[in-house]
């Protein structure tokens, strides 16, 4: 019998255009609420969180427009889920009380970075993020592009 170690299988989706898009204030980790056809397809990583966002209701944070790709071999009785319907989010009374606080006043909105799965269930990396204006993300790519190069650089001056 084999024995598992528990430990995140690695992401199975990354919204990189949020860390360019956005300016990373803080992060959280949620647990979400999923059916069974749901857990199949991410698994499968058929899901898309490039344009997903988080939004308090009624004192509860849900992930909006994340696209689960449905589960072809879901069928019988439950049939399959609805791609882009709103997907409850696990967190902490006083977790989401800190969110909805930081967000009223401010410019900032609540982005998925990653969505992962850690002990077999589904976890998504939330970001609090502060928008960046396009000289900034110029800038950002710019920076990126100059790291990328001074690697290059000290690999061929180490071969």
């Amino acid at each position: 019998m084999a024995v598992h170690s528990g430990k995140s299988t690695g992401a199975i989706a990354v919204n990189r255009r949020a860390r360019r898009d956005y300016d990373v204030l803080e992060t959280f980790e949620a647990g979400l609420v999923l059916t069974g056809s749901e857990i199949k397809s991410i698994r499968a990583g058929r899901v898309n969180i490039t344009q997903a966002y988080a939004q308090e209701r009624d004192g509860e944070m849900w992930l909006l427009n994340a696209h689960i790709a449905e589960y072809h071999g879901a069928g019988g009785a439950f049939g399959n889920h609805e791609p882009l319907r709103p997907r409850k989010l696990l967190l902490h009374k006083k977790q989401i009380r800190h969110m909805v606080r930081e967000l009223t006043g401010q410019r900032v909105t609540i982005v998925p970075l990653r969505l992962f799965i850690r002990n077999h269930f589904a976890k998504v990396e939330l970001g609090l993020m502060r928008g960046r204006r396009t000289f900034d993300k110029r800038a950002h790519d710019a920076r990126r592009d100059a790291n990328r190069e001074m690697q290059r650089a000290e690999r061929e001056r180490a071969r």
